[in-house]
């Protein structure tokens, strides 16, 4: 301080003046946080030295006066010049770091991934740190250096191999190739998962359907693919076919068939999963079932059998809620959702013969299908029986995911998944080869923006391949389940590239509403394959959102939605009116996936889209989540409950309940909305604290009045089970078709969960405790 006031006594010529020090003396009176003020710096004992009350009047000669008033306008106008140039080089540094980012379009979305850069004309050598990249010059980068040669190439590995089931060595090796490949990318982190679960596979004999005819025995075929989780041993019944399965096909058939106890029901593939199809006729009573390819209309072989899995869920069946990692302590109990009847897969030509021998009506139009001799059922004295024979056995075997990640520089706990299948019962290059492609494609693309171009993202990206996701995605739910305690805390979108390609013409999207409005931005940023001016936005249209395909217990992403209650998203392309048959069968190789025009600029665009969502969560400041979007997704559910309120109240109860509900959901939303538009978006503290109220509001649907064990797709909105919303409408409905069979209790439970669910949801948006909406 002395130094301090020699220098400004010299550069003024004035002596130096005393200076304002406080001091805080202890009082003898009991107020010991008095500050007392002294304006002596050389009277150390508090002593009384008069000083002049303003600065002017210390001076001893009056001439002094203006010569140091000139010295002071100096300083002044220095310091204005001085202010002047920085602020003047600070905007132009500014202005030509946003021309630099102009996309050609004329716009430039600011939201650097580090620090701004100064001009080149000021020391930019000084700064450290790495370059700023803004995200049309990221979008540039991903398109350029992703390669449709190298995602093709990838299918041909599956092409000499006519089988990867799940731990097997095939699959193993695969798993090897993808871990070695993670390592070649210089991927921050590579690791292996290890799970030991319970599998049903293809027994020493094969499986049989035999026709019986009095005392006659015909075997009808001996398919070599089997269904896993079917019920083993041998079981016959009379035949019904029910079309697809459905629940409505079954309410039709139970019109004119007195009882389905005990029959061999037939459907044929599609509409919905193999699994639902059993489900349904364990439900309706049926002893087995038969599943069937309608190859006539496809225009495909009619010895065509497809593989599958009849377990309603999703993991390993026999440690249902809980990890299958070594050493599990695995509970004495299965899933509820296997079915314990036989099922079998069987050729179309086998069905057509079955159909032929079948005695009975014939079935009608929009149930025949390309079969014409098809008949809904034999006649009530006919002697004709069908007979399953199922020699599935059961075996431990151990299974590999792999991963691999890149860190992110500010939130490296906060990642994206992007995840793939890798293990097919066939070839599988439609259902594992593109998907597997298309994560290694990334994986080396990412890595190297990474590793060449200086881009840290700010969050992570994990890169994950999936084993046994044919027997329903237990490689991915095991993982869920393995760490659930931390994943819904930390990973906050899932990226499904299963099935990228299945056709040509027609896009197939699955996704939670939080990701809608990312998805449109994006697909208006890629280019569509089958045009050479348009994009992706083009084909699906503004009304895309109404044609969101619901995500089904075959998709992986599914249990993370509905069991982790992470944002996903499901992307590919197929033709709407020509389904790909050869998911699941052998035939599912290059060749006939080659069938479809433009293969590899196909895969090129799924990668770029699946790519761009992945880049663009882990580059803004803001999560691009939009949590405003399931306000919407209420409303929608409100409105097709208000047709009930009468209904409800002449039960003596209310709907009053859950529309409040939905309106702290709205006003929560509305009030994170305008945090996020107060608050200072540079601050690193605040930012996260919003972001993580972004990233849980998908959690937050998840029922926390039900068990994870016993109901563990607990999502309201996607989940399975009474507590969703769709099946609070599915009841009240019955209030006006079947009042008779409306369930009271099950009605007041539903209200409840539904009720306070979305309640506890707004109150998480809301933020902290003090913050929530108490007028509920």
């Amino acid at each position: 301080m002395d130094h301090a006031r020699a220098a400004l006594s010299n550069l003024f010529s004035v002596e130096p003046m005393s200076y304002t020090r406080f001091s805080i003396a202890r009082q003898t009176d009991g107020d010991n946080s008095h500050v007392e003020m002294k304006l002596s710096a050389d009277d150390e004992e508090g002593g009384d030295v008069e000083r002049p009350e303003h600065m002017h009047a210390s001076m001893a000669q009056p001439q002094r006066s203006g010569k140091r008033l000139c010295f002071l306008v100096i300083a002044a106008l220095l310091l204005l010049l001085i202010g002047f140039l920085i602020g003047y080089l600070s905007y132009r540094g500014r202005m030509q770091l946003a021309a630099r980012c102009q996309d050609g379009s004329g716009s430039c979305e600011m939201t650097p991934t580090a620090s701004y850069l100064v001009d080149g004309e000021a020391a930019e050598e000084e700064i450290q740190g790495p370059p700023v990249i803004y995200w049309p010059q990221l979008k540039t980068m991903l398109s350029d250096r992703l390669s449709a040669t190298r995602l093709v190439d990838s299918l041909r590995q599956r092409t000499d191999v006519s089988s990867f089931e799940a731990g097997e060595a095939e699959d193993t090796t695969m798993a090897t190739y993808i871990h070695d490949q993670f390592n070649s990318f210089f991927l921050d982190k590579v690791w292996n998962d290890e799970h030991y679960i319970k599998l049903q596979v293809r027994g020493s004999t094969r499986n049989k359907v035999s026709v019986l005819v009095g005392e006659s025995e015909e075997t009808l075929e001996t398919p070599d693919a089997y269904v896993a989780y079917s019920e083993s041993g041998s079981v016959s019944g009379k035949p019904v076919y029910v079309n697809y399965g459905l629940k409505k096909d079954f309410e039709t058939i139970q019109k004119s068939v007195a009882s389905l106890n005990g029959s061999i029901v037939i459907v044929r593939a599609g509409k919905i999963t193999l699994a639902e199809k059993v489900a349904n006729a364990k439900e309706a009573g049926a002893a087995g079932v038969l599943m069937y390819v309608d190859s006539h209309k496809y225009g495909i072989t009619d010895t065509l059998i497809p593989f599958g899995h009849a377990h309603l869920g999703t993991g390993d069946p026999y440690t249902p809620g809980f990890p299958s990692f070594n050493h599990t302590q695995f509970p004495p109990i299965e899933s509820s959702g296997l079915p314990h009847i036989a099922v079998q897969t069987i050729s179309s030509s086998a069905a057509a013969k079955l159909f032929s021998k079948m005695d009975g009506d014939s079935c009608s139009e929009d149930w025949k299908g390309g079969i014409y001799s098809c008949k809904v059922t034999t006649k009530q004295e006919s002697k004709i029986m069908v007979k399953i024979d199922v020699n599935n056995s059961m075996k431990d075997r151990k299974i590999l995911n792999i991963f691999g990640a890149i860190q992110g520089s500010e939130e490296p706990d906060r990642y994206v998944v992007i995840g793939a299948q890798r293990d097919s019962w066939g070839p599988g290059v439609a259902k594992a080869g593109t998907g597997t492609a298309i994560l290694l494609e990334l994986a080396r693309v990412i890595s190297d923006i990474v590793k060449n171009e200086g881009y840290k993202p700010r969050r992570s990206i994990i890169f994950a391949s999936w084993s046994a996701g044919d027997y329903g995605a237990v490689g991915a739910t095991e993982w869920l389940e393995g760490y659930s305690a931390m994943l819904h805390a930390k990973a906050f979108t899932y990226i499904n590239l299963d099935a990228a390609v299945l056709g040509a013409n027609d896009i197939k999207i699955s996704a939670s509403p939080l990701l809608y409005v990312l998805l449109e931005r994006i697909m208006k940023g890629v280019k569509d394959p089958a045009s050479n001016s348009g994009n992706l936005y083009n084909r699906v249209g503004s009304d895309w959102v109404k044609a969101v395909v619901p995500l089904g217990l075959d998709n992986a992403a599914f249990p993370f939605l509905a069991y982790s209650g992470i944002p996903v998203v499901s992307f590919g392309f197929y033709n709407k009116d020509e389904e790909y048959r050869f998911l699941g069968t052998k035939d599912d190789t290059l060749e006939n996936l080659r069938k479809f025009n433009n293969l590899d600029a196909l895969l090129r665009a799924a990668a770029e889209v699946a790519g761009q969502v992945a880049l663009r969560l882990t580059h803004d400041h803001e999560l691009f989540l939009d949590f405003g979007r399931y306000s919407e997704e209420l409303l929608a559910y409100q409105e097709k409950f208000l047709p009930y309120i009468k209904d409800v109240q002449e039960l003596g109860l209310t709907l009053d309940w859950l529309f409040f509900a939905r309106g702290d959901f709205q006003r929560a939303a509305d009030a994170l909305r305008r945090d996020i538009e107060n608050s200072d978006r540079e601050n690193k503290v605040i930012r996260r604290a919003l972001n993580d109220r972004i990233m849980k509001v998908e959690y937050d649907f998840l029922s926390p009045y039900l068990s994870p064990k016993d109901v563990p797709f607990r999502h309201v909105f996607f989940g399975k089970g009474s507590h969703t919303l769709q099946s609070l409408v599915e009841h009240l409905q019955l209030l006006k078709t079947n009042k008779n069979s409306v369930d009271l209790n099950l009605l007041k439970e539903q209200l409840a969960l539904t009720t306070w669910t979305i309640k506890g949801a707004a109150n998480a948006l809301g933020g902290d405790i003090w913050d929530t909406d108490n007028e509920f």
